[in-house]
């Protein structure tokens, strides 16, 4: 992942415009048309119905758990990126020890001989994102820069190499020990596979007319060099293969490095190793992220969120803090944002990728976790309106969205903090035909609606609802 991703991305991209200002607006969370992704009408509809299941599936989770770490944590820094020096302009901000950028490179891919996280506990991370309300786990098998947080037969880069100081531990097997533990709290796994890979020879191979100065692609051209492309190709399926086979059920292969693909002169054969894995895992959904076509079964928006719904499946991936990667002295947003953030997506027929990055001794940021309480304990009350539902015509009014889940449907008023007035009554843009009964989830029931004389329904909010302290929202359910 990078917050500058935009640069490289494919043409059937879709940008997208900041919306307009809604009542009680705050400090947008994310930023509005940072990123591009995927055009809805690019989507490919699979074949199989057991995917057309899944994608059902993946639409009632709603929240999942992203998690990018890696040696790269000890530095506070954005994951990889620093590496290439064509990203150098932004990924290179807080690199001020040092102006060699060739003596940093070789001390960034030496970090692996550092990377000692000792305080890790799997059963920890797991319990407390199945209490925060996360239904699935997409964690960083292998980023950019080579990697791997598996024990791996490819390579010695990685988390069980000699090289590195936690190979000998309990937990040195990073996605072993943490999908065991997820799976055992009821998550799914999504592997996050990077497809780029700046460590391997196969790929940024020494000695070529580039010479030192790397870009994000490989260092030479795969079309004068096939024999060393087809190493590439074979590297890269035997890494899938290893997790499709040697790691339990994987749920969804997150494919990252939109870049490589056939039309860029990058192709991977990509549907080849994907049926290939599906022969053992046929519930395996893709998403080759920013490419199209057959393998990216569901959209992945960056740090943003699409102005309208989106009638395809669809999860935005964005930070808790600003940054996906662990950083030192980051700020994190309030539950109260991530509430809305949530909302706001879910409400456009999403799902919110939440990402946390993991400290480098093997903790999770306590201001992290007090998040994920915080948005597990909304979530009890008022998760019968998020999960499983769909999107609800008009999906949002102000600060008011609306979602579905068979035939009732959800109003769910965002309410910012510090908000002086919560109004009497809420004008909801709803025929009052067919609506026989509003409740307040988890508050009184059979509230008092009419229809009203500039067009909706009228619902009478109680005083007990109006009064205290400020609620995220006020969850109405309609039937």
């Amino acid at each position: 992942m990078s917050e500058k991703e935009i640069a490289y991305q494919e043409p059937s991209a879709e940008p997208q415009k900041a919306p307009s200002e809604a009542p009680f607006a705050a400090e947008p969370a994310v930023e509005q048309g940072v990123h591009n992704y995927s055009s809805e009408q690019n989507w490919v509809r699979p074949e199989d119905p057991l995917l057309l299941e899944r994608l059902e599936w993946f639409q009632d989770q709603k929240l999942g758990l992203m998690m990018h770490w890696g040696p790269y944590s000890q530095l506070g820094l954005v994951e990889s990126w620093a590496l290439s020096d064509e990203d150098g302009d932004w990924s290179r901000n807080d690199i001020d020890w040092i102006d060699d950028m060739e003596r940093f490179k070789q001390e960034y891919f030496d970090l692996n001989r550092t990377f000692n996280p000792i305080r890790f506990q799997p059963e920890l991370w797991a319990k407390a994102a199945a209490d925060g309300g996360f239904k699935y786990l997409t964690f960083t098998t292998k980023h950019h820069d080579g990697f791997c947080m598996w024990d791996t037969h490819t390579t010695n880069y990685r988390i069980t190499g000699p090289d590195c100081p936690f190979y000998m531990h309990r937990y040195a097997d990073i996605c072993r020990v943490l999908f065991d533990a997820f799976r055992a709290e009821g998550l799914a796994i999504s592997a996050y596979f990077s497809k780029a890979d700046w460590h391997t020879p196969y790929y940024w191979a020494p000695g070529m007319e580039r010479g030192s100065r790397m870009w994000r692609g490989p260092s030479y051209d795969p079309k004068q060099y096939p024999w060393l492309w087809e190493q590439f190709v074979q590297f890269t399926h035997a890494q899938i293969m290893e997790l499709m086979t040697r790691y339990g059920r994987i749920d969804m292969l997150w494919l990252d490095a939109g870049w490589v693909n056939a039309r860029r002169n990058q192709d991977i054969r990509l549907g080849e190793v994907v049926e290939k894995a599906r022969q053992i895992q046929p519930w395996l959904l893709t998403a080759d992220r920013t490419v199209g076509g057959p393998y990216e079964n569901l959209i992945t928006p960056e740090q943003t969120v699409p102005e309208r719904p989106l009638t395809v499946p669809w999860e935005s991936c964005i930070t808790m803090g600003h940054s996906f990667s662990f950083s030192f002295n980051d700020s994190y947003k309030s539950v109260r944002e991530l509430v809305h953030l949530l909302v706001e997506i879910v409400a456009k027929g999403g799902n919110l990728a939440l990402n946390v990055g993991p400290q480098p001794d093997g903790r999770l940021p306590k201001p992290a976790l007090e998040r994920m309480k915080g948005l597990g304990e909304w979530l009890k009350v008022y998760g019968e309106a998020i999960y499983g539902t769909r999107i609800c015509e008009p999906y949002a009014s102000g600060n008011i969205y609306f979602t579905r889940k068979g035939e009732t449907r959800y109003a769910l008023m965002l309410v910012q903090e510090g908000a002086e007035i919560i109004p009497e009554e809420v004008l909801l843009p709803l025929s009052a035909s067919g609506i026989n009964r509003i409740d307040l989830v988890c508050g009184a029931e059979a509230l008092d609606f009419r229809p009203s004389v500039e067009g909706g329904v009228a619902v009478r909010l109680p005083d007990a609802a109006r009064q205290g302290e400020t609620p995220i929202a006020i969850v109405l359910r309609i039937r």
